[in-house]
C-alpha cells in the first residue's frame, strides 16, 4: 500500500501523522509512506529525521493584507499543480491530511484526480485548511463529538488523536525517573507548558511552586532557552527539581497531576494515560482553539481549567491542594480523563483505510 501524508505548520499537526504512520508501518508489510509538508517548516526538519520519504511544497496561509492573500491563493494553486504531477508518478493508494494551509492545495489535488482522500482534525475547533476542503475528502476523522455539528456527519467519524495510542506504547523508564531526581512512591507534580515554554506563566510557577506542600516532588519544565532564567529566579528545594526537557511520556506512569496546556497532542495523551490536569490554555493559537479543548476536559470533571489571563499564584495552590489532597478526586479525574480517551485511534483509523481502499 502507498500512504501518502500532508502535514505542517505545527507539532499538533505532524505528530499524530507520524504516529499513524508508525501504527501503519506495524500492520503493512508492503507499506510505502510519502510525506508532504511545506519546505520552510518546522515538518521540513522533523519528518526526515524520522526516517521518512519528504516532498517539500511552498504555500502560505490566507492572512495579512490583500497582496498577500493574492500571494497565497497563487502558492496554493501551484502547489496544488505539483501535487497533481506528484500523485501521477506516486500513485499513492490514498491521501490524508493532517492540517496546516499545506494540506489544502494537497486534498484537492487527490480529489480531482479521485485518490480516495481522508482528513484528521485534532482540535475541538476546526482548523481553516480542514474547513476548505472538508466537502471534498471522503472521510473526516474527529477527536470531539462537537465537530459533528462542524462536519458532514454521514462521513465523519469519532476515532481520536493516534498521538493517544502511541502514548500507551511508550514504557515507563526507570532509570531516566531517577536520573531526573525523582523517587517512586513520593507523589509526582509535572509542570510543562509545551516545549518552548512560557515566559510569563515561568514567573508565577516561580512564585507559586516553592509553597506547594514539599511533600510533593516537582518536576518544573521550563521550556526552551528557559532555564537558566528560572533557575536564578526559583530557591533552591529538595522536592523541587528543574529541566529545560523532558521525555514526559517516559515518566507519566508516576504522574498524579499535570499542570499543561490544552494543545491537541497533550490532550490526546493525558486522556489515553488517565492523569489528571490543570490546564492553562494557550490564548495565543489559532481561533483560540486550546481554551475550546479544555473546555471539554473541564465539562466532564477530568481536569480544572485556569485561563492565563485568571492565573494566580494562590489560585493555582489552592487547585493543586483541591486535587492532591482528596485520593477520591483524583481517582475521578483519571476515570473520566480515559473515559475521554481514544487508547485504540491508530487502529481504528487504519480499519477505516482498508474500508476505503475496498
Amino acid at each position: 500500500m502507498r500512504l501518502l501524508l500532508v502535514t505542517g505548520g505545527t507539532g499538533g499537526h505532524i505528530y499524530p501523522a507520524t504516529a499513524l504512520a508508525e501504527a501503519a508501518k506495524k500492520r503493512y508489510q508492503d507499506i510505502e509512506i510519502l510525506f508532504v509538508g511545506n519546505d520552510d517548516r518546522m515538518e521540513a526538519t522533523l519528518i526526515p529525521e524520522a526516517g521518512y520519504e519528504f516532498y517539500a511544497l511552498h504555500t502560505s496561509g490566507l492572512t495579512g493584507g490583500v497582496l498577500h492573500k493574492l500571494k497565497a491563493v497563487g502558492q496554493m494553486l501551484k502547489a496544488k499543480r505539483q501535487a497533481v504531477k506528484l500523485m501521477k508518478e506516486w500513485k499513492p493508494d490514498i491521501v490524508i491530511g493532517f492540517g496546516g494551509y499545506v494540506s489544502a492545495p494537497v486534498i484537492l489535488a487527490a480529489h480531482s484526480l479521485h485518490i480516495p482522500t481522508m482528513i484528521h482534525e485534532q482540535n475541538s475547533v476546526a482548523g481553516a485548511s480542514n474547513k476548505l476542503v472538508a466537502r471534498y475528502a471522503d472521510g473526516i476523522v474527529i477527536c470531539y463529538e462537537r465537530l459533528f455539528e462542524t462536519f458532514d456527519k454521514n462521513k465523519t467519524r469519532l476515532l481520536g488523536n493516534p498521538r493517544a495510542t502511541c502514548a500507551l506504547q511508550v514504557p515507563f523508564h526507570e532509570t531516566y525517573f531517577k536520573e531526573l531526581g525523582l523517587k517512586k512512591g513520593k507523589p509526582l507534580i509535572l509542570v510543562v507548558m509545551g516545549s518552548l515554554g512560557s515566559t510569563s506563566i515561568n514567573e508565577i510557577m516561580c512564585d507559586a511552586l516553592p509553597q506547594v506542600n514539599k511533600d510533593y516532588q516537582i518536576l518544573f519544565v521550563t521550556g526552551k532557552n528557559n532555564l537558566s532564567a528560572v533557575k536564578k529566579r526559583i530557591p533552591k528545594q529538595a522536592n523541587l527539581h528543574v529541566a529545560e526537557y523532558v521525555h514526559q511520556l517516559e515518566i507519566m506512569e508516576q504522574v498524579d497531576l499535570i499542570i499543561c496546556r490544552a494543545g491537541a497532542t497533550t490532550a490526546a495523551e493525558i486522556t489515553a494515560l488517565g492523569v489528571p490536569a490543570i490546564i492553562i490554555p494557550s490564548p495565543y493559537v489559532a481561533h483560540n482553539h486550546q481554551y475550546y479543548n479544555a473546555s471539554v476536559l473541564k465539562a466532564q470533571k477530568a481536569a480544572f481549567m485556569i485561563e492565563e489571563k485568571e492565573l494566580t499564584t494562590e489560585k493555582l495552590i489552592r487547585q493543586i491542594d483541591m486535587i492532591m489532597e482528596n485520593p477520591a478526586l483524583q481517582k475521578q479525574m483519571r476515570q473520566e480523563m480515559k473515559r475521554l480517551g481514544f487508547p485504540k485511534a491508530s487502529d481504528d483509523i487504519l480499519d477505516w483505510i482498508d474500508e476505503m481502499k475496498r
